[in-house]
């Protein structure tokens, strides 16, 4: 007699459920996928930004320092390294000067005391004239509260010399400048006699400019002559910044404002430019 089999069944997906799984799985997938490379774009972009942001902000300082440096009347614009194009920065122009070229008050020895063990809490040089003791007609003058032997020092450590260095002062309302020849501990020899005189003047060693180049850098020159206006090319010079977009400037009375812009290259169809704008007084 033939027994009767007996079937036991399990429950299991259906082909249908495997389908709507197979598709949910695929669009978690998609979705994640999506999320991930969202946020790693954002991570790339916020990346260049602040790369960019870092750059362009150290660019702009170092120029508004040096800027503050800027003797008052000698802040000009050029449109050549060698042209005979410059102008005071406060005349107004048409055009768009590419080079902003000033003389730099020599600062590091005006802020500079040495040891009282090797002399008193002088500055290098002081700014003021004892214009009794300065006769006109004469080559010398005596500039009291003064440390110039700290000065020449200075100014060689910072590869300069004091015979190629300046005074600059007003008088009549007019820039003057001279040119010393050498000094003593509180009196500085010019290199003609005055026929005119301050009780205050400002010493430079440099001037100083900014050139953005046809190639989107922009360079800082500096160690050559401080006279206004004077030929920049064949000097020293350092690049301050790449990919620059943007550098504007203009002069209003005793301020200066710049505007400078700075791109950060990502890929072929996206790049990140940011700009920095800054007033000198």
């Amino acid at each position: 007699m033939k027994q009767n089999s007996i079937y036991t069944f399990k429950k299991a997906f259906s082909m249908l459920e495997l389908i709507f799984v197979i598709i949910i799985l695929g669009i978690v997938s998609s979705i994640g996928a999506e999320i991930i490379a969202n946020t790693y774009e954002s991570y790339i972009v916020q990346r260049a930004q602040h790369r960019a942001s870092l750059k362009t902000e150290l660019a702009a300082t170092q120029i508004a320092n040096r800027l503050a440096r800027a003797i008052p009347g000698t802040v000009m614009r050029r449109n050549g390294l060698t042209s005979a194009d410059v102008s005071d920065i406060n005349i107004p122009r048409a055009d768009n000067p590419t080079i902003l070229q000033w003389v730099g008050a020599d600062i590091d020895s005006f802020n500079a005391t040495p040891s009282p063990a090797v002399s008193p809490f002088l500055p290098g040089w002081s700014g003021f004239v004892d214009v009794d003791n300065s006769p006109l007609g004469a080559a010398v003058i005596s500039t009291p509260g003064s440390d110039l032997t700290l000065t020449s020092a200075i100014i060689t450590n910072l590869g300069g010399t004091i015979g190629s260095s300046a005074i600059f002062y007003k008088a009549a309302n007019v820039l003057q400048r001279r040119g010393i020849s050498s000094v003593t501990a509180n009196t500085i020899t010019l290199d003609s006699n005055v026929t005119n005189i301050s009780e205050h003047y400002k010493l430079a060693w440099t001037s100083y400019a900014l050139h953005a180049d046809a190639n989107n850098n922009l360079w800082l020159y500096y160690d050559f002559m401080p006279t206004v206006g004077t030929n920049i090319a064949n000097h020293k010079s350092e690049l301050l910044l790449r990919n620059v977009t943007t550098f504007k400037f203009r002069g209003d009375g005793q301020t200066v404002r710049f505007k400078i812009c700075s791109r950060e290259e990502i890929g072929e169809d996206y790049n990140i430019t940011i700009c920095k704008e800054k007033a000198v007084f």
